[in-house]
């Protein structure tokens, strides 16, 4: 792509130039929080990550979470910051204090108890030198050495001799010798001028380090020493540096996050090896990071999400290890269970748990994915079937594939391990369908035989027993079995002959069988020999027969069986008169179907839209859904509901606090709302609180929750990932130069012509151009400076000029 950019190399390489020395010498300044993170770059300006339910981020939102770093605010002058729990602190260069997040114990000390979404100055003093957010409570440092407080004070953390909450900053004593604070989970440590250490606070596990277990309501000395240079606090753990480079620390110690080789409590300092070189230390939830002057990374502690960045999850370390072989870090901050480092080049890396985007990089995935994003590289995808909270898929090689949560077996690979990528089950080539229920699968081989795995406590594998299984188990003998539907403790299918099947738990008559008592193997549902298609939801079933209608039996408490009632149905019931039924799906509470003259329609619960008629009044019959003709098919998830037009349009309503619907937030949709302007999708699965979809060049999408990894995408890294400079601009250009400039433009490549931009500055209009300079789309920066970009359907494969004012960064669309 060189020769597109032919005439601006000249000035992009002199930019650059200009640029990283800049980077280089620069520093950034970072600080991780319980789930979110924060750091200063070396422009002045602000930039937060992570979760954000209580606006600890400053972005102005409650969103629930951030997956990419975010500029909060136009200002250039942050020169410190601290996050907290659910809150954050900065100072600016002028030594005012500002806080923001939650604010329930006063921790943001403004005077109120008000949650603050954005930056808020406390006070009018303009003397502030540092400041520590603890879990619930706050600690600073005036220019002039006095100590402040505030905040909750349950433990006496604040140590002004009380147990009273404050919700503005309080002086502690009259000392005007100290230097640095640290807040902990309950706990505070200080150290004075004099190089004296001092703690208060809950001692409970020894955090305190004065040799007892005695919670302390004012400041106490830690022994007798005068060296001590610098410390820090965890939830029950404490570290501290001294004046000859020794590393100390003592408190909790069940994962061995004190780093003395043992896991045992440490009610006094210990002494961490023999090293003399320790630059600085931060104590996490349960692990530790710390940077030698040799520029050498150690980390220790905890280590389940990988928070320790060794490439692994072993559970802890008892003792400091070295990070790779680099000698360029400069700084680390551990949070609960991620750590955030920065470089002497002037680069920002992140690893461990990504729950809420802490890591905040595209490379792993948070919790919420509120866009579709693709599911590995894979280009043979074939068919998928999303379930409450796991997911199968096939490819065209006929191998099976499976993710999410695996509590009982439901993923089959012969564990009860959650995966969070994909991985094949088994090594069979011959699976032909696939249908993921509750906390169980089913799956049909090209050969018509029938197979089961996952929960099985009513029967609902059909093997005759209650035993679960692990691992993909035959069902009887038959050969002719061909469509197959997972309830949520029940099953439905169809064989060959055209004949129905049920088998599971049946306490509302879900089986059909004119019964309610469970059935341990499948039983022949009627004599009919004309049934097409099965669906079976939580407690109720729907199918379909050759002649074009509609069957539903089983519960029917929100009406959703379609036949104006909500009487319980044990055996099949016909819906309505009509004999044009092209598709049908049944969900969690609710069920849609598709007409053969492509008119969509819903019926039962609809508390969170999820029947799309613009209300939340459930529906106990069948009632049209908008006047468009061109619905193709339809997938009825928990609350949620998927569709896809005939244009290839994906559209989505209901529950969406999870990002299910796929259009960018966690709003509800009480109607249907297109999703992004892809005019590809090929097939959809609405899981509990997840969706998958399907596209014509064998790519797989995911989007919604990602608890359990049922959305296929990592959710925690146990490596260091590239942060800042951006991982999520095109490999093509600059990174380092559209980072310093503060854009961040993803995804990057733009698969459908859809990419959000950050960083543009409230109100900036944003422009598309191809590489002639030709116009191709607009779009204005909303208040937090982010643009919705979306390139017109037509718009080809390539790359593409995003400029937003002096600025500009390359998208490329594919």
């Amino acid at each position: 792509m060189k020769h597109i950019f032919s005439l601006g190399r000249l000035l992009l390489a002199a930019l650059l130039l200009a640029w990283l020395p800049l980077l280089a010498a620069a520093t950034i300044i970072v600080d991780a929080g319980r789930n979110h993170s924060l750091s200063i770059h070396p422009d002045g300006t602000l930039w937060a990550w992570g979760r954000n339910q209580y606006g600890q981020l400053g972005d102005g939102t409650t969103a629930p979470q951030r997956a990419l770093p975010v500029q909060i605010g136009m200002a250039t002058t942050w020169q410190s910051v601290s996050a907290g729990t659910l809150f954050s602190f900065g100072i600016k260069n002028d030594g005012t204090l500002w806080a923001w997040g939650d604010n329930f114990y006063g921790q943001l000390g403004d005077g109120t108890n008000t949650q603050r979404n954005a930056p808020t100055q406390v006070g009018t003093a303009t003397t502030w030198q540092s400041v520590s957010a603890g879990s619930y409570h706050s600690l600073a440092v005036k220019a002039d050495g006095t100590l402040w407080a505030w905040g909750e004070n349950n433990y006496g953390q604040l140590g002004d001799g009380s147990t009273t909450r404050r919700n503005a900053p309080a002086q502690v004593g009259t000392a005007t010798t100290w230097q640095s604070v640290s807040a902990g989970n309950s706990h505070s440590l200080a150290v004075r001028t004099d190089g004296t250490l001092w703690a208060w606070g809950i001692n409970s596990s020894g955090e305190l380090g004065d040799g007892t277990t005695t919670n302390r309501y004012t400041p106490v000395q830690v022994g007798t020493a005068t060296t001590w240079r610098s410390v820090s606090t965890g939830r029950g753990h404490t570290l501290a540096l001294r004046t000859d480079g020794s590393l100390w620390a003592w408190g909790n110690n069940l994962f061995g996050q004190v780093g003395d080789g043992t896991s045992a409590n440490r009610p006094a300092p210990v002494q961490i090896g023999t090293a003399t070189t320790w630059q600085s230390v931060s104590a996490g939830d349960v692990h530790s990071v710390a940077v030698r002057t040799d520029g050498t990374l150690w980390t220790w502690g905890e280590n389940f999400e990988g928070q320790l960045g060794d490439g692994t999850t072993a559970p802890q370390r008892n003792a400091p290890a070295q990070i790779g072989a680099l000698t360029t870090w400069q700084s680390a901050s551990a949070g609960d269970e991620h750590t955030l480092a920065a470089r002497t080049d002037g680069t920002l890396w992140a690893w461990g748990s990504n729950t809420f985007g802490q890591v905040g990089s595209a490379l792993v995935s948070s919790v919420l994915n509120l866009v579709s994003v693709q599911v590995g590289t894979a280009t043979t995808w074939q068919s998928i079937s999303a379930g409450d909270a796991h997911s199968l898929a096939l490819q065209a090689d006929g191998t099976l594939w499976a993710w999410g949560r695996n509590l009982y077996g439901q993923l089959g690979d012969g564990t009860t391990n959650d995966r969070y990528t994909p991985v094949r089950i088994g090594a069979a080539t011959t699976w032909r369908g696939v249908s993921a229920g509750s906390y169980f699968s089913l799956a049909v081989r090209t050969d018509g035989t029938l197979w089961a795995w996952g929960t099985n406590a009513n029967g609902q594998l059909g093997d005759g027993t209650t035993a679960d299984r692990y691992t993909p188990t035959q069902i009887g003998t038959a050969t002719t079995w061909q469509d197959v539907s997972a309830g949520s403790f029940h099953s439905l299918a169809v064989r060959t002959d055209g004949t129905l099947w049920a088998w599971g738990f049946n306490q509302n008559g879900q089986v059909g069988n004119g019964t309610i008592i469970d059935r341990l193997a499948p039983v022949q549902i009627g004599a009919g020999t004309t049934w097409r298609r099965v669906s079976a939801g939580e407690r109720y079933s729907l199918a379909l027969k050759a002649d074009g209608t509609l069957w539903a039996w089983g519960t029917n408490a929100n009406g959703q069986l379609g036949d104006g009632t909500i009487a319980q149905r044990i055996i099949p019931t016909q819906v309505g008169a009509a004999t044009d039924w092209q598709s049908m799906d049944a969900g969690d509470l609710h069920s849609l179907a598709v007409r053969t003259n492509g008119t969509l329609w819903a019926w039962g619960i609809n508390a969170n839209g999820e029947l799309g008629d613009g209300t939340t009044t459930d529906r106990n019959a069948p009632v049209q859904i908008g006047t468009a003709t061109t619905w193709q098919d339809v997938s009825a998830g928990g609350a949620h509901s998927l569709a896809r037009r005939t244009n290839g349009t994906l559209w989505a309503w209901g529950g969406n606090a999870s990002g299910q619907l796929g259009d960018g937030t966690t709003t509800d949709r009480f109607a249907p709302v297109p999703v992004g302007v892809a005019t590809t999708w090929q097939s959809l699965s609405a899981g509990g609180a997840h969706s998958l979809g399907l596209r014509p060049s064998g790519t797989l999408w995911a989007w919604g929750s990602n608890s359990s990894g049922q959305s296929g995408l990592l959710i925690n890294t146990a490596v260091p990932l590239l942060i800042f400079p951006s991982t999520v601009v095109s490999a093509a250009y600059p990174a380092a130069l559209e980072a310093a400039r503060g854009l961040f433009l993803y995804p990057n490549p733009a698969p459908d012509g859809a990419a959000t931009l950050t960083g543009a500055g409230p109100g900036t209009v944003v422009t598309v151009t191809d590489a002639l300079g030709r116009p191709v789309a607009t779009a204005t920066a909303d208040a937090t400076g982010t643009a919705a970009l979306v390139l017109p359907a037509s718009t080809p494969a390539g790359v593409y000029v995003v400029r937003a004012g002096s600025r500009a960064v390359r998208l490329t669309v594919e």
